[in-house]
């Protein structure tokens, strides 16, 4: 058995189902979910008639490297969104399918971790739990930093030392982050792309909530964009990750793809090779529609805005919360214990949260996610309205 299995902490949803399973709903409301960041609008048409015509082709076997046309789509998609020039980013040598980036997020520590030469795996913190557990198995050490934004920068990036640094070989960044909606700043990226090559560990940067911002605002940037501004037009130590998961309301899809250095891309390919996970061709047919259309993500985006507006409204006035940067989540600070809060408004209000301590880590006695909460702002705008006014009541009867 892999000893490193040990190491691995309960999931986040795990220690939720402990509270809620201890405890009964004493109420007659109707039970609403905010704990879960799964999207919940419909899955387009275009996705899903595509799927259906190529059905037929599940009778082939797909190939690791995927078909040229998914492959020209998510090219197509990077340099649009991004504004990579075409001459830096070729689709077989920068572009890797996969099915979707939790797997890849994971895996890519498998690849480039050397566990003989005591490595270290930074992670943001809070943070998506895949990272600590991709570092584990690989057999790196994980290291945690604060993700918080403040003037521009992350400057706790800044206080890990240099013993650190020379022993890091891979750093997890999530812009948008989850939870906390903050997007990376230009700042720390093309700081930490000179520490990358400097010391020579892979960047993965998580932006699979790249497209939920704001309608009527200018999208941010991603590594990738910084990586080619200041001259790296390889794209060395840089893997990026997309998924249409939030984008396109497509969960059950798994899919999406990495695109970097083609050095790096080669070495995933390589070990996704014998990994088997090569994206089935219906997925690809459907992947390549979404992929290719923008009208859906704008709806998407006008969705999530009159959420965030209505929540918004009726919380401030009891809960110090604000609009994310991008993503669907609400991050507020807590007037009290997370965990006894998300305990109290379930039995009471039978409204489901995750408390914020779940998705970090103590470091020096400090967990940034206590007196925190998730709220994902996923279910029907009536539902998340509703929610919302329950969690605003259970805040006045304290």
């Amino acid at each position: 058995m892999n000893t490193n299995l040990s190491k691995l902490q309960p999931y986040p949803f795990e220690k939720l189902n402990k509270i809620i399973s201890q405890h009964k709903v004493d109420t007659q409301l109707q039970a609403i979910s905010l704990a879960i960041g799964e999207p919940k609008h419909p899955t387009p048409a275009i996705i899903k008639d595509e799927l259906i015509k190529n059905i037929n082709e599940l009778c082939k076997y797909p190939t690791t490297r995927g078909a040229n046309a998914l492959r020209n789509a998510c090219a197509s998609w990077i340099r649009n969104r991004f504004q990579i020039s075409e001459k830096n980013f070729d689709s077989k040598k920068n572009i890797l399918p996969v099915n979707g980036t939790r797997e890849a997020l994971f895996a890519i520590a498998q690849c480039v971790i050397d566990p003989t030469n005591k490595p270290i795996v930074l992670i943001p913190n809070p943070f998506y739990q895949i990272y600590e557990g991709a570092a584990l198995l690989a057999g790196a050490e994980p290291i945690y930093y604060d993700c918080t934004v403040i003037d521009g920068d992350i400057p706790a990036l800044w206080e890990i030392n240099d013993k650190i640094w020379q022993r890091c070989q891979l750093l997890y960044i999530c812009t948008p982050g989850n939870p906390t909606g903050e997007v990376a700043p230009a700042h720390t990226l093309t700081k930490l792309l000179e520490y990358s090559a400097q010391h020579e560990f892979v960047i993965a940067s998580d932006e699979c909530y790249s497209e939920i911002y704001a309608p009527n605002t200018t999208p941010q940037n991603g590594l990738l964009h910084y990586a080619q501004e200041i001259g790296n037009d390889t794209f060395q130590n840089c893997m990026a990750f997309y998924s249409l998961s939030k984008r396109s309301n497509a969960p059950g899809l798994r899919s999406g793809f990495v695109a970097g250095s083609s050095e790096l891309i080669e070495q995933f390919f390589s070990y996704r090779t014998y990994h088997g996970c090569a994206m089935p061709l219906p997925t690809q047919a459907a992947s390549v529609a979404a992929w290719s259309d923008e009208s859906h993500v704008e709806s998407n985006r006008q969705q999530y805005a009159a959420k965030f507006d209505a929540v918004l409204d009726i919380l401030q006035p009891v809960l110090p919360c604000q609009r994310p940067d991008a993503g669907f989540y609400l991050w507020p600070k807590l007037p009290m214990n997370e965990v006894e809060f998300c305990k109290l408004l379930y039995i009471q209000k039978n409204v489901l949260t995750l408390p914020g301590s779940y998705l970090a880590r103590s470091v020096n006695g400090y967990n940034p996610g206590e007196n925190r909460v998730r709220l994902a702002l996923v279910a029907e705008l009536a539902e998340c309205i509703e929610a919302a006014q329950r969690i605003k009541e259970l805040l006045e009867e304290q």
